[in-house]
């Protein structure tokens, strides 16, 4: 074959020896599943709805309920655009009452990868008629510095702050705003990496 030799078919121990011992930066995950004392039908509309997202996510939010429709959560409402939260965001995959996936953005205080996107996929299970399992992940993290930086700190912001919150808002009502709840300061990492763990 042209001075080139066919080595036929490598056995798969020789590849299994060839993958990494470490996680690359697409094997990162952020993952957590909780149970919510509230029906799916409640907490999808948390998460789907202007109105749910101001009772636990962000003081205003704006959601485009479609495929490709936009899904913005407002932190800081009066900020100049860009810095107001996760604007523009868009809306990828609508199963009612199943699963609700969003694109999601880094702060603005790492705007080298502001304009980048990660991707949150939220799975929802009924049990029984108030109660709702909830799967949430954040996956497609990129390489470098200031991607570890963004991993560290939604692992921070969503196992410390925002799900604490939704559990929060149905024990206890809608987020006050004024005086909202300090994050949880012994809040589980969610952070998995697949290729380490052996998933």
């Amino acid at each position: 074959m042209n001075g080139i030799k066919s080595w036929g078919i490598v056995p798969l121990s020789l590849l299994v020896f060839a993958t990494p011992s470490r996680a690359i930066a697409s094997d990162r995950v952020l993952r957590r599943e909780l149970t919510i004392a509230a029906s799916v039908q409640d907490v999808w509309k948390a998460w789907t709805t202007d109105e749910g997202i101001a009772t636990f996510f962000a003081p205003k939010g704006h959601v485009d309920l479609r495929v490709d429709g936009t899904y913005d959560v407002w932190f800081n409402p009066t900020g100049k655009p860009g810095e107001r939260g996760a604007e523009g965001m868009r809306i990828l995959g609508v199963e009612p009452m199943k699963r609700f996936a969003f694109t999601w953005n880094a702060p603005p205080t790492i705007p080298t990868i502001r304009g980048q996107r990660t991707v949150v996929v939220l799975e929802f299970e009924p049990q029984g008629d108030k109660q709702t399992k909830l799967r949430f992940n954040e996956l497609g993290w990129g390489d470098g510095a200031d991607w570890d930086k963004a991993y560290e700190y939604f692992d921070h912001a969503w196992g410390a702050v925002v799900l604490p919150r939704l559990v929060h808002r149905f024990a206890h009502g809608p987020i006050d705003w004024n005086a909202p709840p300090k994050p949880v300061a012994d809040a589980p990492t969610l952070k998995l990496e697949l290729a380490a763990n052996g998933s």
